[in-house]
């Protein structure tokens, strides 16, 4: 498999790179494309189909490839792969479920490939403007898949305006649904991993009440009340200018217990004052423990390239390409170590690289299990057989 990545701040720019990407001979037959919502997504879908390249693409929060990071701009990873190597799936929800919908994709990788590995990008909201179930998506496809069967991938973001993220292909887009690039796992192979690094806290507490995605007490205690009182935060919620969000919850969200694996982030996104509760990003489970937590150490990016090093050398020597799919509450909480975790990834593998900061994570945590993440960064190496 032969692979480049490009990069543009418009659709003209992205004509003019992929000209240059193949005057040597360079024959893509796959673009996955990552693009500010703000960017012409049809002009570039154009561009790319004209060449007779298949697209699997995603909006996103932030753009990046090897040796740069942007923001509103569009990174394509280009790969030179036989066609009958891969296929793309394409399904809206619409009226059905996203369980319906996972295992819908899941039987159709299985009836293309009888080994397959995927590569997955969910919308990162639902056409309601609710956050996109990654949960649902991760346990349905691995129940229909099997557990010896890897997907990685990320939710589609919009610059952080959670208004519409949308994932697309040549001639098809949809705010509301999941794309899949389906990989016959008997060519290429797939290894990565997805790392947090938020810390828990202190003693587990319990969710006492709860509906959907409203937080009302914890240890039987209002949970607003705690929350800003635990962080030092509170009486700030009254002051003019208050994000909770920004200034609070996206540093230090809720870890949420799970059956197996590390504990999930839980982010308080607003104060709902007339129900004196914490309104979260995913359906919170009563009876459920939580602890409080603390951002990553300053030794993150050494923790994640030394585990992607480990790998690296136990399982896959050599890759030929690589994606990563990175939290975009990452950019806020690690500031400049974001970015070294990205590089550090690349410079590890020395292979053509891109990616895009999400509203959730999907791949194997370091225990090997497939996960939905919230605030981590995941990577996938690429190589052909």
């Amino acid at each position: 498999m032969k692979a480049k990545s490009i990069k543009g701040k418009s659709a003209e720019e992205i004509k003019t790179a992929l000209q240059q990407s193949m005057t040597d001979g360079f024959e893509p037959t796959l673009a996955i494309v990552f693009i500010s919502v703000k960017q012409d997504r049809k002009a570039v879908c154009d561009i790319l189909g004209n060449k007779g390249i298949e697209v699997f693409g995603a909006t996103s929060c932030g753009e990046f490839i090897n040796g740069r990071q942007d923001e509103g701009s569009i990174v394509i990873l280009l790969l030179e792969l036989n066609r009958d190597a891969f296929t793309i799936l394409f399904e809206p929800v619409g009226v059905r479920t996203i369980k319906d919908v996972s295992t819908r994709v899941a039987e159709m990788a299985l009836e293309k490939f009888e080994k397959p590995a995927l590569i997955v990008c969910s919308t990162g909201l639902t056409d309601k403007g609710e956050f996109f179930d990654g949960g649902n998506l991760v346990k349905s496809l691995e129940s229909a898949l099997g557990k010896e069967v890897s997907f990685f991938g990320g939710m589609a973001g919009d610059d952080r305006a959670l208004s519409a993220t949308y994932i697309f292909t040549r001639n098809n887009e949809t705010s509301y649904g999941i794309i899949a690039l389906v990989l016959d796992g008997r060519k290429v192979e797939l290894q990565g991993m997805a790392i947090t690094g938020w810390k828990p806290v202190g003693i587990t507490r319990t969710i006492t009440k709860s509906k959907g995605k409203l937080l009302y007490t914890i240890d039987n205690q209002p949970a607003v009340e705690m929350y800003l009182r635990y962080l030092g935060k509170q009486g700030e919620e009254a002051v003019e200018g208050f994000n909770l969000l920004d200034d609070i919850s996206m540093h230090y969200p809720l870890l949420l217990e799970r059956e197996r694996g590390e504990p999930l982030p839980l982010t308080p996104l607003s104060i709902d004052q007339t129900e004196n509760a914490l309104v979260c990003d995913l359906d919170i489970p009563q009876g459920r423990k939580i602890w409080f937590s603390m951002p990553p150490d300053l030794d993150i990016s050494e923790t994640i390239i030394g585990e992607a090093k480990n790998l690296k050398e136990t399982t896959l020597p050599e890759a030929d390409a690589m994606l990563i799919f990175s939290c975009a509450g990452r950019i806020n909480v690690l500031g400049p170590l974001v970015t070294s975790e990205n590089e550090g990834l690349y410079e590890l593998w020395n292979v053509p690289m891109a990616g895009f900061f999400t509203y959730g994570e999907y791949g194997r945590a370091l225990d090997r299990n497939q996960e939905f993440h919230s605030g981590a960064c995941c990577w996938v190496a690429l190589k052909e057989k």
